[in-house]
C-alpha cells in the first residue's frame, strides 16, 4: 500500500528523515528552480530515488496544493509504545484524545517536533491517524515524530504512569493556566477531542 506526499516542505522533511520506503518523485514539469526544490532533488538522487518529470494536472489530481511535487511513499511508520517509554529524560509526551481533525493533528505533531517531545500517543479508533493531510498541515513536521497507535489510551496512559511520567491534561477550564503549571521532570500532556 502506497500513498502520496506533497507540498515542498511535506516531501522535504520525508526525505530528511529517512524513515519511509520511497517509490518515486514526481515533480511538475518546467517548474522553475528553487532551493528548496534543488534540495528535494539532490535528497533524491542522494538516495537513489526514482524522479520523474511529470505534467502539472498529474500534480494536481494528487492535490491541489502539491506546489509541483510529490512523493509516492509507504505508510507512516508508527513506532511501538514501548519505544517511546524506553527514551529517558524530560522532554514531554503528547497524548492526544480523540482529536479527528487532520490539520490539528498536524499542529500538534508540529509542536511536538518544535519542543523536542519523546513522542506522541495517538488512539488507533476515532482518532485521525497520521496521513498525507496531517503530514502536510504538519508541514513535513509528522516525518520526525516517533508516533505510538493504541488500541486502548488508558492502559497507555496506566503504562506511562507506571514507568515514572507525571500525566497532565489540558483542559480550558482549569485553575492553573498551562504556562503557570509545574512541568518540570517527565511528563505526558494528554489533549482532549475538538468538542
Amino acid at each position: 500500500m502506497t500513498e502520496w506526499l506533497y507540498t515542498r516542505q511535506a516531501v522535504r522533511e520525508c526525505l530528511r528523515a529517512r524513515r519511509r520506503h520511497i517509490r518515486q518523485l514526481l515533480i511538475a514539469a518546467g517548474l522553475p528552480p528553487a532551493a528548496v526544490l534543488r534540495e528535494i532533488v539532490a535528497l533524491a538522487r542522494e538516495q537513489q530515488i526514482p524522479m520523474r518529470e511529470t505534467p502539472r494536472e498529474r500534480l494536481h489530481a494528487i492535490s491541489p496544493d502539491a506546489q509541483g511535487v510529490a512523493l509516492e511513499v509507504g505508510p507512516y511508520p508508527y513506532v511501538e509504545l514501548e519505544d517511546i517509554l524506553a527514551q529517558t529524560g524530560d522532554a514531554p509526551i503528547l497524548v492526544l484524545d480523540t482529536l479527528q481533525d487532520p490539520y490539528n493533528v498536524g499542529s500538534l505533531l508540529r509542536t511536538a517536533d518544535a519542543v523536542g517531545a519523546r513522542g506522541v500517543i495517538i488512539a488507533e479508533r476515532r482518532s485521525a491517524p497520521i496521513t498525507p493531510s496531517v503530514v502536510h498541515a504538519s508541514a513535513g513536521a509528522a516525518e520526525h515524530a516517533r508516533a505510538a497507535q493504541v488500541v486502548n489510551l488508558a492502559r497507555a496512559i496506566d503504562a506511562l504512569k507506571e514507568s515514572g511520567v507525571w500525566v497532565a491534561v489540558l483542559d480550558g477550564n482549569a485553575p492553573t493556566p498551562i504556562y503557570q503549571a509545574d512541568l518540570r521532570g517527565p511528563f505526558a500532556l494528554i489533549i482532549g477531542n475538538e468538542g
